[in-house]
């Protein structure tokens, strides 16, 4: 098996060391960026199975770069900062990001997350089943959503959340699982992380009552009745 290929994006020389030391030692392959730039570059080079993205970068901060990210492809972000704040954990996964740590940190806790994103993407990219639901078609082998024929790009997060309100329709799902299952039970971060997603969700769908709010509880997908 071919080791897990990572890119790792900071402008910090040291940083970009460190990181590299913790993953080469867990048995994952690193290659360096120094600036969003370069990291762009190299990643229309190559296929990368993770990416780890410093947000406090000059010229091009990592907010920008991940936007950019996900214009070429859906590969798993985790977002490293000194700013724990939570509009900036919020910000960053909104632009894409599927994971958020707080510098400093432990190796073995950026090792466990980079872990549990990949076991929780690899479970999305090994499905080969597609789901047909009203005007909605989810191509889960491909990663794709398509509503009434039109393609409908979704970040990681998004998808996974789509695929997982899916098949759980008809069931009324907190925003405690449905935070669990999509980011993972060492995410600290809001509730209202699932809102936000949410709230995107059904804009980029577009059309139909599909996710509906179960008032206390949390959200459930449904079928809109013709």
């Amino acid at each position: 098996m071919n080791p897990v290929n990572v890119l790792i994006i900071d402008d910090e020389e040291d940083m970009r060391n460190l990181v590299q030391m913790y993953l080469e030692n867990s048995g994952f392959h690193c290659v360096h960026a120094s600036d969003g730039a370069e990291g762009l570059k190299k990643m229309q080079e190559q296929d990368f199975d993770l990416v780890i993205l410093d947000i406090m970068m000059p010229f091009e901060d990592g907010f920008a770069v991940c936007s950019k990210i996900r214009t070429l492809s859906q590969v798993p972000i985790i977002l490293l900062s000194a700013k724990g704040e939570e509009w900036d954990k919020v910000r960053g996964l909104q632009l894409g990001g599927d994971d958020y740590i707080v510098k400093p940190f432990s190796p073995g806790e950026l090792v466990a997350r980079i872990h549990a994103l990949l076991r929780r993407t690899s479970v999305i990219k090994n499905e080969e089943d597609a789901i047909t639901l009203g005007k909605i078609n989810i191509d889960k082998k491909g990663r794709k959503v398509h509503v009434e024929g039109e393609n409908v790009p979704l970040t990681l997060k998004e998808f996974e959340l789509l695929v997982f309100l899916v098949e759980h329709r008809g069931q009324a799902l907190s925003r405690e699982q449905l935070l669990e299952f999509v980011w993972g039970m060492d995410y600290h971060g809001s509730l209202r992380t699932v809102d936000t997603h949410i709230k995107t969700l059904r804009m980029k769908l577009g059309t139909g009552d599909y996710i509906q709010t179960i008032w206390g509880v949390g959200y459930k997908f449904e079928v809109p009745a013709t």
